[in-house]
């Protein structure tokens, strides 16, 4: 009999939407020339490219679709946010970012420490949201730049980004978020929510690996950190990446048709899965905010229970999940995130996240409401942490 498989680490990554496979399937061996030839096979691909652009820039209320900059992945959009405005405006030397950034941003921040920058960290409360009051203490005349998490990739927080961001303009600061796991699930204006860089990326709204976007807005001075060709209006040379480009915008347009719909479900899954853990599990509870929270993540934190060992028992039953950020799951460090928000090293290694996506099904979770407590208790049993 084939084991049954529940796949609930969407916050790692998605799986592709049929229907973006086959918008990109054209752009592999057809439609297959490079935007910058100057013939019809160029041409062809190219305005396919600026399809997608124009789909992303109106997706994020942008004002031109130039404000759109196509990069590799969100770790490259948000090292060349970080690391490229820092190149272009050498002036200031201060950059803020929170206490739960993904570790892109934070390595980001402290290798430009090395370079002469001062880096303040700002703490969160025990539900991972940032202090207003922290945020405009911290800022002043040498800050160059803000970078928040708009939705924390490990407790699902949902931060106040247009106060945020009303905070930044009005002290004269550039504001930058990483929404790899809120674009596609939160509306985002950066307008009206005042962003100057905003990151994304595709693999995270079921379209393929291998692309993602850096927002600036328009008037910013950025330095590129690849040097080539000028392609990407000279802030990321390299050949597009066609495909993967166009499988981005269609992955984009689907979730903006159905998002409304999609996050009804998902969350009602989400809260069913996060009651029947607290109801049927002792000594354990739910990190991050109740409401103000992505629609489809789950951290619960398990007193006296080894997370890695309860991640490899659900995994031989069949359920997929994960014990922190999937970019470094495979570390034995407590997740910094859960220690940024008070917990203790044994409390955060004894984690786990849950994250659900399109085809979640309702019987997939109640699986995992029959599975887990079984786990738990054999778990506990053998614990060290007794």
């Amino acid at each position: 009999m084939k084991k049954r498989e529940v796949y609930l680490d969407y916050a790692a990554t998605t799986p592709v939407d049929p229907r973006v496979v086959k918008a990109m399937e054209p752009y592999f061996n057809q439609k297959f020339g490079n935007t910058m030839s100057l013939h019809s096979s160029g041409y062809k691909v190219s305005e396919a490219v600026e399809k997608s652009r124009e789909i992303i820039a109106k997706a994020l209320k942008a004002e031109d679709s130039e404000e759109i900059v196509f990069t590799g992945s969100a770790t490259e959009s948000n090292n060349l946010a970080l690391k490229g405005l820092a190149e272009a405006n050498p002036e200031k030397k201060k950059i803020i970012i929170s206490a739960i950034e993904h570790d892109c941003v934070r390595n980001s921040a402290f290798w430009l420490r090395r370079q002469g920058y001062k880096v303040m960290i700002l703490p969160v409360d025990k539900k991972g949201k940032v202090k207003m009051e922290d945020l405009k203490k911290e800022i002043d005349k040498d800050t160059l730049l803000v970078s928040i998490i708009h939705g924390s990739n490990e407790v699902g927080t949902i931060q106040d980004i247009g106060r945020i961001g009303e905070v930044c303009r009005k002290a004269g600061v550039y504001f930058h978020t990483d929404a790899s796991q809120s674009f596609g699930k939160i509306k985002i204006d950066v307008k009206a929510m005042k962003i100057d860089l905003l990151t994304a990326s595709s693999h995270k709204i079921y379209g393929p690996k291998g692309v993602a976007i850096l927002y600036v807005r328009d008037g910013i001075k950025i330095n590129p950190i690849l040097h080539g060709g000028g392609h990407e209006g000279g802030l990321r040379s390299s050949t597009a990446n066609v495909g993967a480009i166009v499988g981005m915008g269609r992955a984009v347009e689907i979730c903006d048709r159905e998002r409304e719909k999609e996050n009804k479900r998902l969350a009602g899954l989400r809260d069913k899965l996060i009651s029947g853990i607290l109801n049927s599990v002792d000594n354990c509870w739910l990190n991050g905010e109740e409401k103000e929270r992505l629609p489809n993540n789950v951290n619960i934190s398990f007193e006296k229970v080894e997370g890695e060992s309860l991640l490899m028992e659900l995994s031989n039953r069949g359920i997929m999940c994960s014990t922190g950020s999937a970019c470094s799951s495979n570390s034995l460090e407590p997740s910094h995130v859960l220690l940024a928000m008070g917990l203790n090293a044994p409390e955060a290694h004894g984690s786990l996240r849950f994250s659900l996506g399109r085809w979640t099904k309702e019987a997939d979770i109640n699986y995992v409401l029959e599975v887990l407590p079984i786990v738990i208790k054999k778990i506990r049993r053998i614990s060290p942490f007794k």
